[in-house]
């Protein structure tokens, strides 16, 4: 598979190092929204794991929620222990995973990210997440992308 994108080929090297077999799936219409996703690849807006990258009091942490829920940002500066929760621009996000907004996955980033993770990702069977770029996307059990990512599940949807 000479046409992989390095990004995805380093996402599938991730998980395999975790014990977690993925196959990834490109969809060239784009997958760079979750609802733009779910069109795609024909599951609901639940399914479908949102990586975001925010600052909590300085530290870079990752939420993976589902596509259904917003994110509450108090709720991930409590659960990361810090008291002011702020978004991050695409390049601190790129620093901080090496890979650009949009395509960010839940795991095999540049470096050690804590990562948190909306519980009703594990209402699913399957969900999906981006492998990379803005058009890979990979399926998978949530516990198993829970137990790669060493996430460290708790509410964070905004109510």
């Amino acid at each position: 598979m000479s046409d992989v994108h390095p990004n995805v080929s380093r996402v599938v090297s991730a998980a395999k190092e975790r014990g977690l077999e993925i196959s990834t799936k490109r969809f060239p219409e784009g997958t760079k929204t979750a609802a733009d996703a779910a069109a795609a690849i024909g599951v609901t807006v639940g399914q479908i794991v949102k990586s975001l990258v925010f600052g909590v009091d300085g530290e870079i942490v990752m939420a993976l929620v589902s596509g259904s829920n917003q994110l509450d940002e108090k709720k991930l500066a409590l659960a990361a222990g810090g008291a002011k929760c702020a978004r991050v621009d695409a390049d601190a996000v790129r620093e901080a995973t090496g890979f650009p907004i949009g395509g960010v996955p839940p795991f095999g980033h540049s470096t050690q990210l804590r990562v948190f993770v909306d519980p009703d990702l594990l209402q699913y069977d399957e969900v999906w997440a981006a492998a990379g770029t803005w058009n890979d996307n990979f399926g998978a059990n949530p516990n198993d992308i829970v137990r790669v990512a060493g996430g460290v599940v708790t509410d964070l949807k905004r109510a």
